[in-house]
């Protein structure tokens, strides 16, 4: 017992036809625009026409876009993007202590402060799932690591016992 697989019907002469017919319409076609490019260089290059060109006034959201695309950033700015939806893909109570501050391209690496070290901790742990959802939503790679920065320690204020020029405790040692 053999099961023969159905054959596919031979093109006919009318099949032939308008395939040959399509071939030679987009050749022509292509002529066409390029005795128009010639004709136009002659002209002394484009003109303005009823047709839209690339010289045509586009909106903002399309050209803000066609800029994004020819200049690379579209990585850049799917992770600003994220930076103003944190809230909502963190959830509010993470974002109330911890906020993005930098995103580095080249290593791909989000850097985020912390108000608190018992929040630094608890985003460290959530980590991993974070640049999993993070990649989910900007592409796969887009995010390798969270840095995750502590509180910064007190400023370093100038006060009448100091002597000038220097840089706290530990320029007395040493």
């Amino acid at each position: 017992m053999t099961e023969e697989t159905p054959r596919q019907p031979e093109p006919s002469g009318v099949d032939l036809a308008r395939v040959a017919l399509r071939a030679a319409k987009e050749q022509a076609r292509a002529r066409g625009a390029a005795a128009q490019q010639k004709k136009q260089a002659r002209r002394g290059g484009l003109r303005s026409g009823a047709r839209a060109d690339g010289r045509d006034p586009l909106p903002l959201g399309a050209a803000i876009n066609r800029l994004i695309t020819e200049r690379g950033w579209e990585t850049p700015a799917a992770v600003g993007g994220v930076m103003g939806r944190w809230p909502q893909m963190v959830g509010p109570e993470v974002a109330q202590h911890c906020e993005p501050q930098r995103y580095d391209e080249d290593a791909r690496v989000l850097t985020v402060q912390c108000d608190s070290s018992v929040w630094a901790t608890q985003l460290r742990l959530l980590a991993p799932q974070l640049v999993a959802r993070l990649n989910a939503d900007l592409g796969q790679g887009t995010v390798k690591l969270i840095k995750v920065l502590g509180p910064g320690g007190p400023s370093r204020r100038f006060g009448p016992l100091r002597a000038p020029g220097s840089q706290g405790p530990g320029d007395t040692y040493g």
